[in-house]
This record gives structure tokens, C-alpha cells and sequence, in this order.
């Protein structure tokens, strides 16, 4: 099974079901898509003003490619230190679906932004559903890219 290392708080956002999309400046490799991936946050710290921006982005309507404002209680209580986010773990698994142009989801978002950082890394919405949170989470360095998990993984019956 293959694995992705998303910075926090992003990986857990996707795993709580708040992030319906991953983004990246590339399209997912055509053998991950559709198939189920391990969601790995990685060690990076959690950078508190990154945090603090989300909140206000969310709570203002700011456009935050599909996260879902009901993040906001959850990032307030990153925030607040009430809630501790794993670094260097594998999280659990996540369906990768077919990306999509950011552009294409959302036209009126990226209009006239051909410049814009936002459209540079954020070109592909990488659509993650289905999680599975594994229990306990897995401590382990990630990688950049895909990259091989390197424990079997159980799948929950349909």
C-alpha cells in the first residue's frame, strides 16, 4: 500500500473528514487513483500562526478548497493546545479519487490568479473519502511523494 506525508494540522483534518481534498502542484500517479492510501502526518511542527489563519479563513467564508467550517472547533482546540496532533505518523487510510484541476472545481476561486502561489501548489484536488483511522496510529518517519508502507493494513469489511 502506498502512503502520502501531509503536513499537520492538514492530516488530520482529512482523517476527521473535515479535508475532502488533498492539493498538490502535480496529478496523483495513475496507480494510486482510486485505490486506498496511508495518511501519514508528518514531523514538521505545527506552525500555530498557520493554525490561527485557517480559523480566520474559515470563520470569515474565505475560500479554503472544500474544508468544512465545522474544522474551526477543531483547529481552536489545536489551537488552545486542547487537542494534540501526531507528528511522524501513519494515521490510517483514505479512497484517493480522481483529481480534478482546481480551476475546473472551483473557477470563480482561481479567475485571474494565473500568478497566484495558491495556483501553483494548489493546482490538483486530490479527493480523499472513505477514512479509516488506525488503532493506535503507527509512529513512523514518512517521505516525500508516495512511498511504501511497510505494515500490513487492515481492511474493514464492506
Amino acid at each position: 500500500m502506498k502512503a502520502l506525508t501531509i503536513w499537520q494540522p492538514w492530516a488530520s483534518l482529512v482523517m476527521a473528514g473535515f479535508k475532502p481534498y488533498e492539493f498538490r502542484g502535480w496529478p496523483a500517479p495513475r496507480y494510486v487513483v482510486g485505490q486506498r492510501i496511508v495518511i501519514h502526518a508528518g514531523s514538521r511542527a505545527i506552525k500555530a500562526t498557520e493554525v490561527r489563519d485557517l480559523i480566520e479563513q474559515l470563520a470569515s467564508g474565505e475560500f479554503c478548497g472544500g474544508l468544512k467550517l465545522a474544522a474551526v472547533t477543531f483547529l481552536e482546540d489545536v489551537l488552545m493546545r486542547r487537542r494534540q496532533l501526531p507528528l511522524a505518523a501513519g494515521l490510517g487510510t483514505a479512497l484517493l479519487g480522481e483529481p480534478q484541476q482546481s480551476c475546473d472545481l472551483w473557477p470563480d476561486q482561481f479567475e485571474g490568479l494565473s500568478d497566484s502561489d495558491r495556483v501553483e501548489h494548489s493546482n490538483w484536488a486530490w479527493p480523499v473519502s472513505e477514512v479509516e483511522p488506525f488503532e493506535p496510529i503507527v509512529p513512523i518517519k514518512g517521505h516525500q511523494g508516495f512511498w511504501n508502507w511497510p505494515y500490513p493494513v487492515e481492511q474493514r469489511a464492506a
